[in-house]
């Protein structure tokens, strides 16, 4: 059985079809790609995943139980978390406060929830900043930060939303590294990016959205080759070409 199962997905905004009869499974483990250009339904489909958002149609089971349409922290006790493009953090808390805040309202609730936040931290490299309050900390770290609180909840699946949106080169292929070592530890990975050479180099397969529906559902290379998705997202190599 697929971890994440999708089918037939779909949302309305009045007249507008946001998302539309999108399906697809994601195995445990597996890191799957979303691309597409603004305003294909990346988001509102991150959305109806999260519970953030009920669905006009279709099924969103995780592990066989069907969790569309439960609310945010019900779907997160179930097992899914996330992080935002934006990244927010509780500016007043310490960072190990932050991370505690996962832990307390997540899955996983067990064990020495103090000594988890601080293993966490150290995984996603702020192991020394533990005391630091989160309004301190480059935006990087923040976004190193809300990864961490993700973690902490115990998740079997975790939506990246755009994690390396503003990152110059160097923190983009640090965040890269970070994301492998945790699809390697086990990790099960939604992710949506608009730099599509890093997501192109992170990801086995790649989902593509344009106007809500999916376009191309392959491997980089077969995505990439697709004359649809250059057509309404490529256009040039530009776009998937390693920054210098």
């Amino acid at each position: 059985m697929p971890l994440l199962e999708v089918e037939r997905l779909s949302k309305r905004f009045g007249g507008v079809r946001a998302v539309h009869e999108v399906s697809f499974t994601l195995d445990e483990g597996e890191l799957l790609g979303i691309m597409g250009p603004n305003g294909s339904g990346k988001t509102t489909l991150f959305n109806l995943i999260a519970g953030a958002l009920r669905p006009n149609a279709g099924r969103v089971r995780l592990q066989g139980r069907d969790i569309a349409g439960l609310s945010p922290h019900r779907v997160c006790a179930s097992g899914v978390a996330r992080t935002f493009q934006l990244v927010r953090p509780f500016a007043g808390l310490s960072a190990l406060e932050n991370v505690l805040v996962g832990r307390l309202y997540g899955r996983a609730r067990d064990g020495d929830a103090a000594a988890e936040a601080r293993r966490l931290l150290g995984l996603v490299g702020l192991g020394d900043r533990a005391a630091e309050p989160a309004a301190r900390l480059t935006l990087i770290d923040r976004k190193r930060l809300e990864l961490a609180r993700a973690l902490a909840t115990g998740p079997r699946l975790l939506l990246l939303d755009e994690f390396m949106a503003g990152l110059n080169p160097a923190e983009t292929a640090s965040a890269m590294e970070l994301i492998r070592s945790l699809v390697a530890g086990g990790t099960t990975v939604l992710m949506v990016e608009h730099i599509v050479w890093a997501l192109m180099d992170l990801a086995r397969r790649i989902l593509v959205l344009s106007a809500g529906e999916t376009i191309a559902d392959g491997s980089p290379a077969v995505v990439a080759a697709d004359p649809r998705v250059v057509d309404v997202y490529l256009g040039t190599t530009d776009r998937w070409t390693p920054a210098t």
